[in-house]
């Protein structure tokens, strides 16, 4: 199974009743594999793609408030987006078990950064569990709905894209447990985050942080592993774990701490400082672990990792550089095998990703950058998805993409500073992510600006989701607002690319707030409904 695939099938033997997502790389399997499994279909479990990651993070917690174990998946960009009612559950807590899953993107892979969700826990004060393994994938869900309902708070599970796109033999359970019954929360009070509630609810949860650090102490996804060289002790996390083995073939002649649930387990890693001269942090992500390990163990033992330059610190890391890092410290380390790296091939020629042929957001670049040619100095600001790919050749069509839904906030934002022309290109699946919002803002100052929203009946970026604007965008636009006259719709096909340019330069003029709702299903999704007729 891929690591996304045996979260979720855990999920589902541990009792799961709902399972909540925005789709976005490396995370998008998680749902798509609770939606086609036969048990979660026979016990109807309740799977949806939700219109952003905060509304799926809400609608997980308002099931556990009810009592029945939810769970809610994303990347680690959408925890961004979640970070509101993220943050506001650990004040709330749960009810049912709950699990909060954010998939990292180390290397860029399909994101904008390479933040680590660890923070995110951490600012919380929420406990969080890191599988090292597809099997601890499978095996961390059930315990982390039991230590949620344990401790009456949501779970931070963190994936890495290495983990979640990699396969591996997954030993499962014969038998799931029974889904919980409807019941309410013994305080419902806490649930209401007024100031009253929550100074006493704060100060629980600050009295519980012990308890997480006890547990992870004693977590069976926590451990210490004895060796016979003291000259250096290594903490590793996750995936990172499985990185270290295998430079060692298994048998790594270091004391080792492996970290698979935070907060961190203070005893195991003051043991492991004590008894070693030197500390190596090999983590996947940024340095965490080592930053608190260097305020925590500050007395003159030397701790490496990302912050001292032993360890790569952007990018994923990999079995040779882990190796590296070693060999840095110790060259004639036991049992090292450090693979000496290829040197990169200089004849293979560069495959950026770009549009497919026959793909509508093409024909809407083709029109739009023929519109722009009679104006001096147009700016268009881009979105999240496909259509982003415009910014490559041939089309060079975009100038800016910050995030979801940023499009038409930012073109807002340039024609308060009086640029003109300013477009926004955005698509459907984003614009009802974020995007409405930004209009609605756009709406009641009649904006100059030139709304593009470029419907492909789908959520394409990440294979082909529902959108859940489907059918209904201009009846968005109206509905918030915009002026009938100025929401028009033109089919974004070859044939039209005449009138296309003609509409844009219409409403490029018009000195006010214009959307132009252009619409071609995406080749993808229209190859796979003609399939199945």
């Amino acid at each position: 199974m891929l690591g996304d695939e045996a979260l979720a099938l855990g999920a589902i033997h541990a009792g799961l009743s709902g399972a909540y997502a925005y789709p976005g790389t490396p995370s998008t399997e998680i749902l798509e594999y609770v939606q086609k499994n036969a048990l979660a279909r026979e016990r109807g479990i309740h799977s949806h793609w939700s219109s952003n990651e905060k509304t799926a993070m809400e609608e997980a917690l308002g099931m556990s408030f009810c009592g029945k174990r939810s769970m809610v998946s994303m990347k680690h960009v959408g925890m961004n987006v979640a970070a509101d009612p993220f943050v506001n559950s650990a004040m709330t807590g749960a009810n049912g078990g709950m699990m909060v899953i954010a998939a990292d993107d180390p290397s860029m892979h399909s994101s904008q950064n390479e933040q680590d969700s660890r923070f995110y826990a951490d600012f919380a004060m929420m406990p969080a569990l890191e599988p090292s393994s597809q099997q601890e994938a499978y095996d961390m869900a059930a315990y982390a709905f039991n230590i949620s309902e344990q401790f009456g708070i949501p779970v931070l599970m963190r994936l890495v894209t290495r983990l979640s796109h990699s396969r591996a033999v997954v030993e499962t359970d014969t038998e799931a447990v029974a889904e919980n019954e409807l019941h309410y929360p013994a305080n419902p009070k806490q649930w209401v985050l007024m100031p009253a509630m929550s100074k006493v609810r704060n100060r629980q949860l600050i009295a519980d942080n012990c308890k997480f650090v006890e547990s992870s102490d004693k977590s069976p996804f926590n451990s210490y592993a004895e060796a016979h060289d003291h000259r250096l002790g290594i903490v590793a996390n996750g995936i990172a774990y499985n990185y270290l083995m295998e430079v060692f073939g298994g048998k790594c002649p270091f004391p080792v701490v492996k970290i698979g649930q935070y907060p961190l387990p203070q005893n195991m890693l003051r043991r492991l400082y004590d008894s070693c001269d030197a500390l190596l942090v090999v983590e996947e992500g940024q340095p965490f672990i080592e930053k608190q390990l260097l305020g925590l163990n500050d007395s003159g033992k030397k701790i490496y990792g990302k912050l001292s330059g032993i360890v790569v610190r952007d990018g994923e890391l990999s079995p040779d550089s882990v190796a590296e890092a070693i060999a840095r410290l110790l060259p004639k380390a036991e049992g090292l095998m450090c693979n000496e790296v290829p040197e990169k091939a200089e004849n293979i020629a560069p495959r950026p990703p770009m549009l497919c042929q026959g793909c509508g957001h093409r024909d809407v670049y083709a029109a739009l950058n023929e519109a722009l040619a009679s104006y001096e100095n147009p700016k268009v600001f881009g979105d999240i998805g496909c259509y982003t790919l415009g910014f490559l050749k041939p089309f060079n069509a975009i100038d800016t993409c910050v995030d979801m839904g940023a499009s038409i906030t930012m073109a807002k934002g340039a024609a308060d500073a009086g640029q003109h022309p300013a477009v926004a290109i955005i698509g459907d699946s984003t614009f009802t992510h974020s995007g409405m919002t930004g209009l609605l803002d756009a709406i009641n100052e009649n904006s100059p600006i030139l709304v593009i929203i470029s419907d492909n009946l789908t959520t394409g970026m990440t294979g082909g989701q529902d959108s859940q604007g489907t059918g209904k965008i201009e009846e968005i636009c109206l509905g918030l607002g915009a002026a009938p006259e100025h929401v028009r719709t033109i089919d974004s096909l070859p044939k039209n690319h005449d009138k296309m340019v003609q509409l844009f330069k219409e409403e490029i003029d018009y000195q006010g707030l214009s959307v132009v709702v252009s619409r071609r299903e995406c080749l993808q999704t229209a190859r796979r409904h003609a399939s199945k007729k």
